[in-house]
């Protein structure tokens, strides 16, 4: 598994923590990689961390944000109606699409559905490709 692979399955699995405990606005991102992360079987370190890191925490500080794009793109699905699984491989994705530019949309959507058929249902990466896409349409528009 690359190293950022590897660190986005970590990025998840701490956000995902955070949804369950609903401490997402609640808890500083840094305090919860330091307090969730030992909980994991999952030791990650170098590129992997730093990328988990700037992730949980701008995903975190701007989940608000994230939510309301998410909820634009989605059809028939509010986000509370979500799996947390689903709805947080689609908060990490959609970060990442409107603040890492470098990296190209068809690898952050594609990391997205592979998160998802590893954590997801059966029918998780259709619904995750589903609305990255749509997303990603927007931002390519300049419609967020």
């Amino acid at each position: 598994m690359s190293a950022r692979r590897q660190g986005r399955a970590y990025a998840l699995q701490v956000l995902y923590a955070l949804d369950v405990t609903e401490a997402m606005a609640e808890q500083p991102a840094g305090l919860a990689l330091e307090t969730i992360s030992p909980a994991f079987d999952l030791s990650v370190a170098g590129e992997a961390e730093n990328l988990a890191s700037s992730l949980v925490t701008e995903t975190a500080r701007r989940c608000s944000e994230i939510d309301d794009i998410i909820q634009s793109a989605s059809r028939n699905w509010r986000m509370a109606r979500m799996s947390r699984v689903d709805r947080n491989i689609l908060r990490l994705a959609v970060c990442e699409l409107l603040w890492a530019p470098e990296t190209p949309p068809g690898v952050i959507i594609n990391e997205a559905v592979e998160l998802a058929k590893r954590f997801g249902t059966e029918d998780s990466p259709a619904f995750v490709n589903g609305i990255l896409d749509r997303v990603a349409q927007r931002i390519r528009k300049g419609i967020e």
